[in-house]
């Protein structure tokens, strides 16, 4: 387990969809509301040469404050000057809007359910645990598949090979930990490709199974 003056070390990754028209954006980091080595999205987008403007729908994978605050720039601005769609699992409708800070967002915030398509090509899929609405996004595109699966892994160097590893901010974790092994059984036979909040950055890889659990192969 990758320790640095005995703390843990993790990544906080959102992941933008570009159709070609526009964007979807999954998670939004956690802007200034956390800790000084986070909130560089607005950094990590121009790097990427990926406009705001063309950001119209931002989806969570759960209301913790690693994957919302980045609605807001550490400036006060607003994160996405262009935002039409905000959708919020609907279990956790009622956590969002409890966000003070997010206020100027809470009715603006959309029920997502699971099964719900974002788009042609990206469906919401349920997998609770983690938080009682926790959900990943499955993307299709020319027969390929990508899973973004939010906070399904938050220890890559331990919870591949040894899955059954709760983490102790799971808000459930006997159902994360079944839904970590679901998921991870369905990535592998399916050979998806996988993205991470918390996989080693940029986070995205596929999963293969080994002898005694799973092994993560970055792209």
């Amino acid at each position: 387990m990758p320790l640095f003056d005995g703390a843990l070390r993790l990544s906080v990754n959102a992941f933008a969809i570009d159709d070609g028209e526009e964007i979807t954006l999954i998670d939004t980091g956690s802007s200034n509301a956390w800790r000084p080595t986070m909130g560089f999205l607005p950094r990590a987008l121009s790097e990427a040469k990926i406009a705001v403007d063309r950001i119209r729908t931002v989806a969570f994978t759960h209301t913790h404050l690693d994957h919302i605050h980045g609605l807001i720039r550490p400036d006060g601005r607003d994160g996405f000057p262009q935002l039409a769609r905000l959708l919020v699992p609907r279990p956790e409708l009622d956590m969002f809007r409890s966000v003070a800070r997010l206020s100027r967002f809470h009715d603006r915030a959309e029920p997502l359910d699971p099964g719900q398509r974002l788009s042609a090509n990206i469906e919401a899929i349920a997998a609770p645990g983690h938080e009682i609405g926790h959900t990943c996004f499955r993307v299709t595109s020319g027969g390929e598949t990508l899973l973004v699966w939010g906070d399904l892994v938050h220890v890559p160097s331990l919870q591949f090979d040894r899955p059954e590893v709760a983490w102790e901010f799971d808000a459930n974790q006997d159902r994360a930990r079944t839904t970590r092994l679901r998921i991870l059984d369905l990535a592998a036979d399916s050979a998806w490709c996988v993205a991470g909040a918390h996989l080693d950055s940029p986070g995205v890889g596929k999963v293969s199974r080994t002898e005694t659990g799973f092994r993560f192969e970055p792209l």
